[in-house]
């Protein structure tokens, strides 16, 4: 057990020498990492988007519908910035991408509300921008029921009727909603929380994949070997020792990060998200020498990679819920390290749910090293013999 531990320690000595004899092992890891961290923090750091700008297309021009015009500019989320009469010049400005949305207020409007005609307002939205689009149309929509409720409050308090009696003509049926997790609706807790340890895996990913096809290339694998005393097991221990530290202590790092100076809500363990980054990093380095043992030519490798790591975003189910998805693809997101991270830090950060909801995605990433050792014969004899192509 002495000579094993002396002989990983060698390995992982002699990776930490080309870590850093090449500046490429610590830009590729840390410092895309810090990068974009940063980054997304910058883009996101209002939560959800604010301010859409939208464009009114006022055929009426009475004091009634320019005061749409202002009840819809005073809301938080959207912005008029074109009043116009004419709709083919709004239609333009979407086409542009200067507005996502369009409320048309039709000829006679005040008109038609006067005499009980039921005036039509449309709504126009530009879906091409899935979080813009939706964020136009609720504003537009909570505006149009607003002006719909404030203008049947106005005939029956002509009418006599009392406040009370009003409301619940207007209202029958009153609704207590309650946003579970996300209270906010920040776009960023469910988002960020998932997509920056997303580029942590990919890093994993791609750097292990770089680390062990660099030996096969320069076919310096046997040396390697050597200096593991021959133990295959050991040599891969050794080498990847290193990564998961650095990777360990840089998903650390950004959880705490987005959970203490972002103000992130964690409603379960801190203990058990920690762990759950050690799984994952484990896991994305599993999966790695899989890839790499199937396909020993690092250019190979890495553009197989490289899908897959991006798959991973997809299939994780945080943007699009695994249930609607195909049955064919919802079987490939049981090898999806992501995915079980997801649903570890779903339960755990925002759900506070019970820890039997993280031991089965905990699991699943456990088993990831299965697959590693399914391709260890033909790795190791990559490693021994050097007999793959070298580009």
């Amino acid at each position: 057990m002495h000579e094993i531990l002396r002989n990983i320690l060698a390995v992982a000595h002699r990776e930490m020498l080309r870590i850093f004899s090449r500046p490429l092992y610590l830009a590729s890891s840390a410092g895309v990492m810090i990068v974009c961290t940063v980054f997304y923090l910058s883009l996101m750091k209002g939560g959800s988007p604010e301010r859409i700008p939208v464009a009114i297309v006022d055929k009426d021009d009475t004091s009634i519908s320019r005061r749409v015009a202002h009840e819809l500019n005073a809301m938080q989320s959207a912005e008029v910035v074109m009043v116009t009469a004419d709709y083919p010049e709004a239609r333009r400005a979407m086409q542009r991408g200067e507005v996502y949305g369009i409320l048309e207020i039709p000829d006679e409007f005040y008109a038609d509300i006067a005499s009980f005609r039921q005036p039509t307002l449309h709504m126009y939205i530009n879906y091409t921008y899935t979080v813009a689009g939706s964020t136009a149309y609720k504003q537009l929509m909570t505006l149009c029921n607003m002006a719909s409720a404030a203008f049947q409050r106005e005939i029956l308090r002509k009418k006599g009727l009392p406040d009370h009696l009003i409301m619940e003509r207007i209202q029958p049926i009153s609704i207590s909603s309650h946003m579970i997790a996300n209270p906010w609706s920040n776009y960023a807790i469910y988002l960020l929380s998932t997509v920056l340890p997303g580029i942590l895996a990919v890093g994993v990913l791609i750097l292990t994949i770089f680390a062990i096809g660099f030996e096969l290339k320069m076919q310096t694998s046997r040396e390697w070997l050597k200096v593991a005393g021959g133990n295959y097991t050991v040599a891969m221990i050794g080498k990847l020792l290193p990564y998961t530290v650095l990777y360990f202590i840089l998903g650390i790092g950004c959880n705490f990060i987005l959970f203490r100076f972002m103000h992130f809500p964690v409603n379960g363990s801190y203990l058990r998200l920690g762990l759950a980054i050690l799984l994952l990093v484990n896991a994305m380095e599993t999966m790695a020498i899989t890839i790499i043992g199937l396909l020993p030519t690092l250019r190979d490798a890495i553009s197989v990679g490289a899908l897959y790591g991006m798959l991973g975003f997809s299939l994780s189910g945080f943007t699009y819920p695994v249930m609607n998805m195909l049955p064919p693809i919802q079987a490939l997101t049981y090898i999806m390290p992501l995915r079980h991270y997801y649903l570890i830090y779903v339960n755990e950060a925002l759900m506070a749910g019970p820890i039997g909801n993280t031991l089965i995605p905990a699991l699943c990433l456990s088993l990831c090293p299965i697959f590693a050792l399914m391709v260890s014969p033909r790795l190791h004899n990559a490693m021994l013999y050097n007999n793959y192509p070298l580009k």
